[in-house]
C-alpha cells in the first residue's frame, strides 16, 4: 500500500512516487501546513489550484480542539477540512517540546498544560499513536523528544528515550492504512545522529523524518546533519525533512537526499504582507506599490498573479481586508510549490545538481535584497 518508486536520481537527488489510500506523492514535495485542519485563509479549492498535493496537520492541536474523537466522529481529518488528498500528521512531541515552561518529561510520556486554557494533559507513544489513528491522515509520526541543540548533555538522553519511544510507537499502531514514519534525532552531534538514523532504520517503518532541526541551529549545522544522515538511511523509503521550507532549505535539502518538507513560511509570510517576487521578498504594504499595475510575480502561474496587481492587494492590506492574506498565501505557497516542480524536471533531466548553485544563488540574492529592502 506504500509503495516508493523512485524514477529518477540525480546525485544524491531523487524523484520518485509514494503511494497512500488518498493518492500519489510525487517527490520530492512541499506540503502546506494546516494546523488547524485548516491552511490559513485558504480553501481547499484554493489548495487544489496551486497544484498542493499533500498536507500537514497538527496532532496536539487538533487533540485540544475540537479534539480528535470528535473528529474521528466526523468521518476522520479528510472528509472534515474536505481535503481528499494524502495528509500527514505529526506526533506533538515538537509542540509539547516548545512548551518548556509547562512540560515535564519521563520515560513514560510527557505532561503538559494546554496553551489555550491551561489544563493539564499528557502524552505517551501510545496516546499520541491513538490520537493520530482517530484523526485518520495517510501518514502518521512516532512519538518523539525534540531536545534544545545548545544542551548537549540532554540531547543523547532524548535520542534514546526517542528511539524507545519509536517501539512503542509501532506497538500501538493498530491501523494498516496509516504510513508510520520513525523520526531521527540527536540534535547536531554527528555520532548521534548517525546512531539515530542506524536505529530508525532498523525499525523498517514505509517511511524516516529526520527531527530536531530549524531549531536554532545554524544553516551549516543543519547541511552537515543531513549530510551525515541522508546517506544512512534506506534508499527505498521516503524521507521527510520537518518544519524546514525557506527556498534554500528545500534545495539544499533535496541536494542530500530529503523528499518530503513542510513549514509555515509561506502563509505566515503573507499575514505579514510579505510576497515571494524575482526583486526579492515584497512588503506589499510599502506606498511605493500604490500605483504598481504589475502582479506580483509576471512569471506566475497563480491565480493572484493572473488576475490582480501590486496595486490592489496593496490596498486590500490597507484596508485591512482579509482578502490580501488570501492572495499573497496563494502565491507564495505556488511558488515554493513552482520551485519544487522546477526541481523534479531538473531531477528527471539529471542536470539539477548542476543547476543547484543558479537556483541558490537566486532565490539567496532574492533574500538578501528583500533584506536590505531593494524592492520594498
Amino acid at each position: 500500500m506504500f509503495e516508493f518508486r523512485i524514477n529518477a536520481v540525480n546525485n544524491r537527488a531523487r524523484t520518485g512516487v509514494f503511494s497512500t489510500p488518498h493518492g500519489n506523492l510525487v517527490t520530492p514535495v512541499f506540503a502546506p501546513v494546516g494546523t488547524q485542519a485548516t491552511v490559513k485563509t485558504l480553501t481547499p479549492e484554493h489548495l487544489k489550484s496551486i497544484n498542493a498535493s499533500l498536507v500537514l496537520s497538527n496532532t496536539y492541536h487538533l487533540y485540544l480542539r475540537p479534539g480528535d474523537e470528535l473528529v474521528r466522529d466526523m468521518g476522520g481529518l479528510h472528509k472534515f477540512m474536505q481535503w481528499h488528498n494524502p495528509m500527514l500528521t505529526d506526533s506533538g512531541g515538537f509542540q509539547v517540546f516548545s512548551l518548556s515552561q509547562t512540560r515535564k518529561v519521563d520515560e513514560d510520556g510527557v505532561t503538559f498544560k494546554s496553551h489555550i486554557d491551561g489544563s493539564t494533559h499528557r502524552f505517551t507513544p501510545e496516546k499520541s499513536i491513538a490520537i493520530q489513528e482517530n484523526l485518520g491522515a495517510d501518514i502518521i509520526m512516532a512519538f518523539d523528544e525534540c531536545s534544545d541543540p545548545n544542551d548537549h548533555a540532554y540531547i543523547k538522553k532524548a535520542m534514546e528515550r526517542t528511539h524507545r519511544w519509536a517501539e512503542r510507537s509501532l506497538k500501538a499502531k493498530t491501523r494498516q492504512d496509516q504510513a508510520l514514519f520513525g523520526i531521527v534525532q540527536g540534535g547536531v552531534d554527528p555520532t548521534l545522529r548517525a546512531e539515530s538514523a542506524k536505529f530508525i532504520a532498523s525499525l523498517d517503518t514505509p517511511g524516516i523524518a529526520i527531527g530536531g532541526l530549524s531549531v536554532g541551529e545554524t544553516k551549516q549545522e543543519m547541511h552537515d546533519t543531513l549530510d551525515v544522515v541522508t546517506p544512512l538511511l534506506p534508499e527505498n523509503k521516503p524521507r521527510y525533512l520537518m518544519g524546514v521550507g525557506t527556498p534554500e532549505d528545500l534545495i539544499n535539502g533535496v541536494l542530500r537526499g530529503v523528499d518530503i518538507f513542510d513549514c509555515v513560511l509561506p502563509t505566515r509570510l503573507a499575514r505579514h504582507h510579505s510576497a515571494f517576487a524575482p526583486e526579492g521578498r515584497l512588503n506589499l504594504m510599502n506606498a511605493s506599490f500604490a500605483r504598481d499595475e504589475r502582479p506580483i510575480d509576471e512569471t506566475c502561474d497563480c491565480y493572484a498573479c493572473q488576475t490582480f496587481t501590486r496595486a490592489y492587494i496593496r490596498h486590500l492590506i490597507a484596508a485591512k481586508e482579509l482578502l490580501a492574506s488570501t492572495l499573497i498565501s496563494i502565491h507564495n505557497l505556488r511558488a515554493l510549490i513552482r520551485l519544487m516542480e522546477r526541481i523534479r524536471i531538473l531531477i528527471a533531466n539529471g542536470t539539477f545538481e548542476e543547476q543547484s548553485s543558479e537556483l541558490l544563488q537566486q532565490w539567496s540574492n532574492n533574500a538578501k535584497r528583500a533584506n536590505s529592502g531593494v524592492g520594498n
